[in-house]
Parts: C-alpha cells; sequence; structure tokens
C-alpha cells in the first residue's frame, strides 16, 4: 500500500548516479508523483552519493565483504532502504546480486539496457550488452523495465522500447540512444506504479485502464 502524497523511491546503484539523476529531475519539476527518499550505494566512490547528497537525500554505502552472503548481504541493504518506508524501490546501475524478500515482490524495479529475455543475466550489463547486440548482428535492441526477482533479469516485464541498430552503429553510439529510451520508459513504469496501473499475475504484468473522472 502507498502512502499518501508522492510516491516514496529509495534507490540502489553502484556507479554515477545517471538514472538517480533522472528522477530526481523529473521530480523537482512535478513531472512524476514521486519523491526518492534514500539512495544505497555498493561502493563508497559511486558518484551517485555525490548526486543524492547535492539534493539533500539522505544516502547509505552496503559494501558486500568477501566472507558475506548474499542473504547476508540483502539483510544489510534492506534493512538500510526499509529505514526510509519507501514504496518502490529501484535499481539504478546496481552492480551486486541482491536478494528480492517476499514483501518486496512485485514492488523492485531494474531498467536493462535490451530487449529481455534477450541479452540478460550475469554479466550483461552496459557496453557488454551493445557489444553483444552487434555481434550478432540485430537490426533491433532496446530497452526493458521489468519487476527484480532472485535472478538477474529475469522478473515479469512492464515496459519495453525497441531502439533501432545501424549499420555504422559502434557500441559507444548505440549506447546513447539506447539510454535515451531508457530515461522515457523507467520514470512511464514508476508513473503507472504510483497510479495503481499495474497488476502482476505469475509473470505478467497486466496494464489497467486509467480510472474513470
Amino acid at each position: 500500500m502507498s502512502s499518501p502524497g508522492p510516491l516514496r523511491l529509495a534507490v540502489l546503484l553502484s556507479g554515477s548516479g545517471t538514472t538517480l539523476q533522472n528522477f530526481i529531475d523529473l521530480a523537482a519539476a512535478g513531472q512524476l508523483p514521486a519523491k526518492v527518499v534514500k539512495v544505497v550505494a555498493s561502493r563508497r566512490d559511486a558518484f551517485g552519493l555525490e548526486r543524492a547528497a547535492r539534493a539533500g537525500i539522505p544516502a547509505a554505502v552496503v559494501r558486500r565483504r568477501r566472507e558475506q552472503s548474499v542473504a547476508e548481504f540483502s539483510a544489510a541493504v534492506w534493512a538500510e532502504a526499509e529505514a526510509a518506508a519507501p514504496d518502490l524501490v529501484l535499481f539504478a546501475g546496481f552492480m551486486l546480486q541482491l536478494d528480492v524478500p517476499e514483501r518486496w515482490v512485485g514492488r523492485v524495479m531494474n531498467v536493462h539496457p535490451a530487449l529481455l529475455p534477450a541479452f540478460g543475466g550475469k554479466g550483461m550489463y552496459g557496453h557488454f550488452v551493445h557489444e553483444a547486440v552487434l555481434r550478432h548482428g540485430c537490426r533491433v535492441t532496446g530497452a526493458t523495465v521489468h519487476f527484480v526477482d532472485n535472478e538477474y533479469d529475469h522478473g515479469p516485464i512492464v515496459l519495453q522500447k525497441a531502439v533501432e541498430v545501424r549499420e555504422d552503429d559502434t557500441p559507444e553510439t548505440l549506447a546513447v540512444r539506447v539510454q535515451a529510451a531508457e530515461r522515457e520508459i523507467y520514470p512511464q513504469a514508476v508513473g503507472l506504479f504510483a497510479a495503481g496501473r499495474l497488476r502482476l499475475e505469475g509473470r505478467r504484468v497486466r496494464l489497467l485502464p486509467e480510472a474513470a473522472g
């Protein structure tokens, strides 16, 4: 159940935080009925922490120690995220495996730089995805927003947007257009969640009609 007012977002990241910045900017402009209330980073040097500080957003760092299990690391991350009472948790370039507790099923999202289920899985992120797309001679790639489960890039698909692969593309030029698609559909998915228009039915995400009136 969402709290009154804007949707409360916790953002998990490992790097530069460009996706976080997109949500901060959209919320500040009144273009998204949401507010980032917590940032959790897996690295102390993640620039996303600087972005959070500039926006006055509470942040924490949870590093995975070598002797720590996925379950122990996950519990520490969830403790930090849940302290801010978010309605929805967003992966924004979070590079470590995280167990999703049953209480959070259907309330954790990620964006992936390909049309899942193609080019997903462990090790398939960033330029590795774009290199694989070009190596396979694909004519179309894109971006996918999906709910997160306990497998890499596996959860139910919320939204997708196709991106043409051009004859002269490099991983870098392709990344620019895929990232633009990500910036478009990730906030759309969050807006649909905020409006109560997403219904999870097994592996299917149903898009409900807008409420009348």
